[in-house]
Order: C-alpha cells, then sequence, then structure tokens
C-alpha cells in the first residue's frame, strides 16, 4: 500500500457534493433512516430497544459516576498511553461524555460508555482486544467512503509501525461512529458538521504512519551498512575493572549514545554483547573479566529502557586485533588497549 496515495484519497474526500441535501451527502444507505414521516418504523429494525441492549446497558446506571470511575481506571492504567485501544478508549469516554452534555437520551451515551468500558477492562486484564468496530442499535453508517479510508490506513502495516499515526486513527473512527448517531436520531446537520475534523484526523494519521516509513529508511540505513561497534575498554572501565561502578564518565556516555540510538531505529531485533580481554594474565582470568564486562553494559542499558533480547558473552584473550612485542610492561599494555574492548552486534530483522 503507498501511503501517498492514501492521502490523496483523504484529500480528495475533503471536497463535498455541494448542491444536494446533507442526508445525501453523508452517503446514507440505512432505509430506516432515509424514511421520515409518517409510517417511518418504529421497531427493533430502526433501532428500538430490545431486551438484549436493556440487559447490557441499563445496569450502567448513572452515567456520571460510571464515565468519572472510566477515567480514572484508564488514566492509571501503566505503559504507552498513546497507542490504538488505550486512545480509542479515552475518544469512547469523550464521546460519551459530549453526548450527556448534549442530553441525548437515545442511548449512544450508554453504549459509548460500554465500549470504552470494554477495551480498559482489556487493558487492565492483558487480555486480546480486536481492532472492529462494533454495530451499534443507535448508528447508521454514513459516508461510507471515509470508512474506505478508515480501512485502508488501519491494514496498512506502516499504521501498526507507527503509535504516532493510530491516536488519530482511533478517534476519527470513535467520531465516525459518532456522527452515525447524529444520522440516526435524523440530526443529518450534526453529523455533517463532524466531518472535517474527521477528515483532518484521517489525514494526519496518513501522513504521520508515511513520515514513520520515511524515519525508518533513513535510520535503518546506517546500522544496516554497520551492524557492529566497537567500545574500548580502557574508555569503558578504570584498568581491570569490569562492575558498574568501575564504569567511567566518558564509558556512560558512550552507552547512553547506544541507548539513544536504539530508541530512534525499530528494525534491530537484539542485541549480542561480547566482551574481550587482552593477552595478560590467565585464560581463566581474562575470561572472567571479559564476560563481566558484556554483563555489566548489557544490564546498564537494561537499567536505561532497552527491552529488546541480548547476549551477553565473554571470549577471554580470542580474536586478538593488533599484535605487541614491546618488552615493557607499560609499553605493552597501552599497545594491547585495542584488543581490551567490548562489542555490540546489533541484530537486525531480515537479517
Amino acid at each position: 500500500m503507498n501511503f501517498q496515495l492514501t492521502v490523496l484519497a483523504i484529500a480528495l474526500a475533503l471536497s463535498g457534493c455541494t448542491g444536494h441535501a446533507a442526508r445525501e451527502r453523508l452517503g446514507i444507505e440505512d432505509a430506516t433512516v432515509l424514511k421520515t414521516g409518517i409510517g417511518a418504523s418504529q421497531d427493533e429494525a430502526a433501532g428500538a430497544a430490545n431486551a438484549q441492549w436493556i440487559g447490557a446497558y441499563v445496569p450502567i446506571g448513572n452515567s456520571r459516576t460510571a464515565l468519572a470511575s472510566l477515567q480514572q481506571r484508564l488514566d492509571q492504567l501503566p505503559g504507552d498511553k498513546t497507542g490504538y485501544f488505550h486512545a480509542k478508549a479515552q475518544c469512547w469516554i469523550d464521546a460519551a461524555q459530549q453526548a450527556r452534555q448534549a442530553n441525548d437520551h437515545w442511548g449512544f451515551v450508554e453504549e459509548a460508555i460500554g465500549q470504552a468500558a470494554v477495551i480498559t477492562m482489556s487493558l487492565e486484564n492483558g487480555t486480546p482486544l480486536s481492532a472492529a468496530n462494533p454495530v451499534l442499535r443507535t448508528v447508521s453508517t454514513v459516508r461510507p467512503d471515509l470508512w474506505q479510508i478508515v480501512n485502508t490506513i488501519k491494514a496498512d502495516s506502516a499504521t501498526a509501525q507507527c503509535p504516532e499515526a493510530q491516536q488519530p486513527l482511533a478517534c476519527a473512527e470513535v467520531e465516525l461512529i459518532q456522527a452515525g448517531h447524529d444520522a440516526w436520531a435524523r440530526n443529518f446537520a450534526s453529523a455533517e458538521k463532524r466531518l472535517p475534523e474527521i477528515q483532518g484526523k484521517l489525514r494526519k494519521s496518513a501522513e504521520t504512519a508515511l513520515q514513520c516509513v520515511q524515519a525508518k529508511q533513513v535510520s535503518v540505513a546506517p546500522m544496516r551498512a554497520q551492524q557492529n561497534i566497537t567500545l574500548r575498554a580502557d574508555s569503558l572501565f578504570r584498568f581491570n575493572g569490569a562492575n558498574e561502578a568501575a564504569i567511567l564518565p566518558a564509558g556512560k556516555k558512550h552507552l547512553d549514545d547506544v541507548v539513544t540510538g536504539l530508541s530512534k531505529v525499530s528494525a534491530i531485533r537484539e542485541l549480542k554483547i561480547t566482551g574481550y580481554a587482552d593477552r595478560l594474565g590467565s585464560d581463566v582470568y581474562n575470561q572472567n573479566l571479559s564476560l563481566q564486562r558484556a554483563q555489566t553494559v548489557m544490564r546498564y542499558l537494561r537499567g536505561h529502557g532497552v527491552t529488546l533480547p541480548i547476549v551477553a558473552l565473554g571470549q577471554g584473550s580470542a580474536n586478538q586485533v593488533v599484535t605487541c612485542k614491546q618488552t615493557k610492561h607499560d609499553e605493552l599494555v597501552k599497545c594491547l588497549a585495542p584488543n581490551r574492548r567490548v562489542e555490540i552486534q546489533f541484530l537486525v530483522a531480515g537479517s
């Protein structure tokens, strides 16, 4: 899917068909809504409350209390609050508040509370959620062309990988459903007034997803060109030091740069951290020293928010990168410095 086409489609959708009634511009296909006046249906097909609806929503009772409780629960949820489902729950709460303030007694307030409650409860319990939109008693479909754009954006993998694009998409869906409620209640003008904001949110979602794709293409390129970085142990740790207390200020700066870089690249699937020592000292000592340094780097990254899978290894004095023949100890230690190192390998998705 080319998101530039999506943006173009949304831009085209902004131009309404002038010279027609609001009801016609909304593209309503529901015959029960199209028919008004004497003889208009008032049965269940037209949205009359049935036993199932009453059983589901009457227990809500005081809508003000229910909304306040839901808002508190949603605010207390840990983690990212900009994702699709958190945003959708918030927009359902907002829609219910707006309908309640407008003294809407058709049942949409209760339905919106119900949708917010289902999402909030699932987020609290960690249970799977469906991104499909519900069929509600008090809602008719309006602007099928906009729903087609919604589904196109939602189905694109770029949106799934771009949280910033999900919030406006989720709220556009809820607002389009709310416009459908206005139409169901024969308030066609109010339904149409919602459309510019809905279209703006859809355009923002599509454009943001496209920007995410472009940013990843730029940021992943250098990582693919250089999938390993080498950090000199002498710049990370005090000589012969290996624990976090032995990390030098310059070493922390190097590791902080790694953390920052990882936060900007989503294509990395795993890190492999390998410590190396020089040839001085026993094999056992060098093996333990190299492993401890790799593990310390791993713990530092973990402590600063890196959640990727990490493998930490120690290779002792293997894979020496320089050979030194100095006889004076100080000169030999200095010459062997490149062999004392920590290598971080970035395993890129698809590599």
